[in-house]
């Protein structure tokens, strides 16, 4: 079940035909899940973007790209590379907290196998903690559950929920994890089209800060209505991490403050707002070819100008993010985990009564 299937649109922008990250032409999407009993509770997995269609175009081609942080309490390797250069050459990879040495070696690895000359590799792996739900000190991933993930890459609908990185994620005190939207924009006089896909692995959040539509639905759905998996002890935080695509194109800045408007979308559903939380956006255009190494030859790009028209941008990546966090609660089912712990999907039934008891005051 998809957000707008049961509850109406995010905003006023039409989306692409999937509503995902993948209606930016060439961006694929890929997981793989890892979960198991035996010998330890394993709630896991990992994701990969790929920017373009494949591994070698990714380094071969590049994209422009820039990287914002709302709450620095998380990792994202190649982050400061791609702040240097405004680019970046290499998929992006998504898991769980303890893992992320592992997926960025595992590129590192895949990438050299495509390319063995390859000048420099600073591959983008990117975290948020699923150690609620499955055992931390597991340290269940492997070289080849990467692996996995890129054998099934597509460029169609993108499967959302409990699967990938997002396997053991919590959001808002319901069941989290993967989720994507996306909005087309017309900008300039010839009314040129655009699309912005967003893919988000949802973790953050308190339930009591969770809104929808608008409405403060946390608060309707306390402990002894459905049960909060962190009412015994105060969480320290959650974290999300938002990957947006692009087909408009926009420079490295232009992109910077794209990935800034992820913000907003996060705020509407009520995050953004703990300590120790790392809510890190990363943004790119597949618009231009961004060659890399010291034989590349430069290539004319075409940008967008700066103006009022960056309005619809800013709106398509709130809405798409917004939507995105949404569907990632409304995919998750309920999750039982480590140590035995309960995490409840959201409970869509109930919220439909809480909104409609709300549109009539």
């Amino acid at each position: 079940m998809r957000f707008r299937e049961r509850f109406g649109e995010v905003g006023s922008l039409p989306t692409g035909r999937l509503n995902a990250i993948t209606d930016v032409s060439g961006v694929a999407v890929g997981h793989a899940s890892v979960v198991y009993d035996e010998p330890s509770v394993v709630r896991s997995g990992v994701t990969v973007v790929l920017p373009r269609p494949t591994i070698r175009e990714c380094l071969a081609r590049g994209c422009a790209a820039a990287v914002d942080v709302l709450n620095g309490d998380g990792e994202m390797t190649g982050r400061f590379w791609i702040d240097e250069i405004g680019s970046t050459h290499m998929p992006l990879a998504l898991t769980s907290t303890l893992q992320v040495g592992l997926v960025r070696d595992t590129l590192c690895q895949l990438e050299l196998e495509q390319q063995p000359e390859a000048p420099f590799l600073l591959p983008v792996a990117a975290e948020t903690f699923d150690g609620f739900l499955s055992d931390p000190r597991a340290f269940p991933l492997k070289s080849g559950h990467v692996r996995q993930a890129f054998e099934n890459v597509s460029t169609d609908a993108v499967a959302e929920g409990s699967v990938g990185g997002g396997t053991g994620m919590i959001c808002h005190g319901f069941k989290g994890g993967i989720g994507t939207s996306s909005r087309l924009v017309c900008i300039g006089s010839n009314a040129a089209t655009y699309t912005v896909g967003v893919l988000v692995q949802a973790n953050q959040g308190r339930r009591p800060h969770l809104r929808i539509q608008g409405v403060r639905v946390g608060e309707y759905l306390p402990n002894d209505v459905v049960p909060d998996p962190y009412q015994a002890s105060e969480p320290e935080g959650g974290s999300i991490i938002v990957i947006i695509a692009t087909d408009a194109p926009l420079s490295a800045t232009q992109l910077r403050r794209v990935a800034k408007r992820a913000t907003v979308g996060i705020g509407r559903v009520g995050g953004g707002t703990e300590h120790c939380s790392g809510d890190i956006a990363i943004a790119f255009s597949t618009a231009n070819d961004m060659p890399l190494g010291r034989d590349a030859d430069p290539l004319p790009t075409a940008v967008l100008p700066e103006g009022p028209h960056m309005d619809q941008l800013f709106h398509a990546t709130a809405d798409a993010t917004e939507e995105a966090i949404l569907n990632a609660l409304c995919a998750a089912q309920t999750m039982v985990g480590y140590k035995g712990r309960t995490v409840h999907g959201l409970p869509l039934d109930k919220v439909s009564e809480i909104l409609r008891s709300a549109s009539q005051g």
